[in-house]
């Protein structure tokens, strides 16, 4: 067994030398392989979920070891495969074609049946036609959006967007982003304060606002009438720390772990109704994630939300070291 093999199955170098394959592994299925091997002479080929605490998937392929073509069984030399991995990027393939497919057939469906109910003769009542072009014009601008986002996240899982980063400070920013929706906030009288300092950051500006943007609207949509909105920030070492709170609905437990997950939506209905498209917050995390900094959310259902996420702090040698390259 080999050093890849003995790691494989959380074996100390050497443990498995003289021993039967029911002595070195717990999984009655692959030592019973083995054995099948030996005893009929005949190559055997499976997959096999290892127990906790691997928890893997591997691709077992055996062969029988003999000295002659119709002599006796010596042994049994096994190529084994770690497949979990590979398995986890087809299912979030899978995942990901799925749910754009259904996520695309929402509005086209809104739309045909829409411009089929004009076509037969909907055009001739103005109101209902004004209507349903209405409908139809809205559906479109979701449809445009859910395709920007999905080009936009797949350049930054990529990697092929190259980040501009400069010294930035961030109060301007949401000053910017605030300024974009007064109108929303002074429709559903929410009360919007700033604590932002005058720490700089080392970050691409038009990422860190379309990040603002995204946690920003998302409190706009889900904080009910004369809720607050909060923007604050915390010093962590070499990092700043930046959270958006609000006193919306909150979010279940269960959910928390899955937020940022793509096309994932904690009431489906009500993200839809308000023009989500349910990608959002994971490309929130991409782009955090390529600043190198972390985001995470802390909530409570009926109390709202607090999305944190942290930036590293500008420092003048950061600008000398592009300067140099």
């Amino acid at each position: 067994m080999n050093p890849v093999a003995e790691n494989m199955f959380g074996l100390k170098p050497g443990t498995a030398i003289g021993k039967f394959p029911r002595e070195v592994w717990r999984e009655f299925e692959l030592a019973e392989i083995f054995h099948q091997v030996f005893v009929t002479a005949e190559p055997k080929e499976r997959e096999i979920w290892l127990d906790p605490p691997a928890k893997r998937l591997i691709k077992v392929q055996l062969t029988p070891i003999r000295m002659e073509e119709e002599g006796e069984t010596q042994g049994v030399l096994a190529v084994i495969r770690d497949l979990t991995r590979l398995r986890h990027l087809e299912t979030v393939r899978s995942d990901f074609v799925a749910n754009v497919s259904h996520e695309l057939r929402t509005p086209l469906t809104s739309i045909k049946g829409f411009i089929e109910t004009l076509l037969d003769g909907g055009l001739s009542n103005e109101e209902s036609a004004r209507r349903f072009l209405t409908i139809i014009s809205q559906e479109t601008d979701r449809l445009n959006r859910l395709i920007n986002d999905l080009l936009d996240l797949s350049k930054l899982e990529s990697g092929r967007t190259e980040l501009n980063q400069t010294r930035l400070y961030l109060a301007p920013l949401v000053e910017e982003v605030r300024q974009t929706m007064d109108a929303r906030l002074a429709e559903k009288r929410l009360s919007f304060s700033v604590e932002l300092g005058s720490v700089a950051v080392w970050a691409d500006e038009d990422r860190i606002r379309e990040v603002l943007v995204n946690l920003i609207d998302n409190a706009v949509k889900y904080t009910p009438e004369g809720g607050s909105i909060r923007i604050m920030e915390i010093g962590r070492g070499n990092e700043q720390e930046f959270i958006v709170c609000d006193t919306g609905f909150g979010i279940p437990k269960e959910s928390l772990g899955r937020i940022f997950e793509r096309f994932y939506r904690v009431d489906k209905a009500r993200s839809r109704e308000m023009g989500g498209t349910g990608l959002g917050l994971s490309i929130v995390k991409h782009i955090i994630e390529r600043h190198k900094g972390r985001v995470w959310v802390e909530s409570e259902l009926g109390k709202g939300s607090s999305f944190h996420f942290t930036l590293p702090k500008y420092e003048e040698r950061l600008d000398k070291r592009i300067e140099h390259k």
